[in-house]
């Protein structure tokens, strides 16, 4: 099984100039917008307690209440599953949130080993996690694992750059988007940070619909 990953801008490029050829549309945001930022990170335990953290909080929320857990070293998974509730409480965390942190390292997720799963498989092994939904385990793909070919139909600004970019009357379900996106593929990955890259050149140049 050849899993397929994008590792330098080099290759993104190589990425997008294949996925103009299928969808010429995608010229314009290129012009527009260059090569984006791969925004890769490490992965692992900690990425997805990030991700945990960081729902329905503002970036400066989330960053404060990871501070705290991170000088008290509550960070890793032995540390949650040794901390008490009344702990993990006083440095922030909501009792939804400890349940969905305690059921990600209680699942024991092997990370090296994600790197060799399908993007399916990834899908399925993150999602078993109380709290982790499919956008999340598709971010792991995309930032965490360099996936080539992960489009992020659940996200927001996705659906609404698709939108423009496609001349679509409205905002497209990610049934639709799903569908009327296959044959981006392989390469879907470079239409997900394309699409973003262009949602934020949207968002400065006109009001667009949120």
């Amino acid at each position: 099984m050849s899993i397929k990953t994008i590792q330098n801008k080099a290759e993104l490029n190589t990425h997008i100039q294949a996925l103009i050829t299928i969808e010429p549309k995608f010229a314009l945001i290129y012009k527009q917008v260059g090569v984006p930022d791969l925004r890769r990170n490490k992965g692992g335990f900690q990425q997805l307690m990030r991700a945990i953290i960081g729902q329905q909080l503002s970036v400066a929320a989330a960053s404060s209440i990871w501070q705290k857990l991170s000088d008290a070293n509550l960070i890793s998974p032995s540390a949650i599953s040794e901390a008490d509730d009344e702990c993990l409480k006083s440095h922030g965390l909501s009792r939804q949130k400890i349940r969905y942190i305690r059921s990600l390292a209680a699942h024991d997720i092997d990370y090296a080993t994600l790197k060799t799963m399908r993007d399916s498989e990834v899908i399925a092994t993150l999602t078993a996690v109380t709290g982790i939904g499919r956008w999340t385990a598709e971010m792991y793909l995309l930032f965490s694992l360099g996936r080539a070919d992960v489009l992020a139909v659940d996200d927001l600004a996705i659906r609404v750059a698709a939108m423009q970019l496609l001349a679509l009357t409205e905002r497209p379900t990610p049934k639709q988007l799903q569908l009327a996106t296959q044959p981006w593929a392989p390469y879907r990955s470079a239409a997900s940070l394309l699409l973003w890259a262009h949602y934020g050149w949207l968002r400065q140049k006109q009001a667009i619909p949120v």
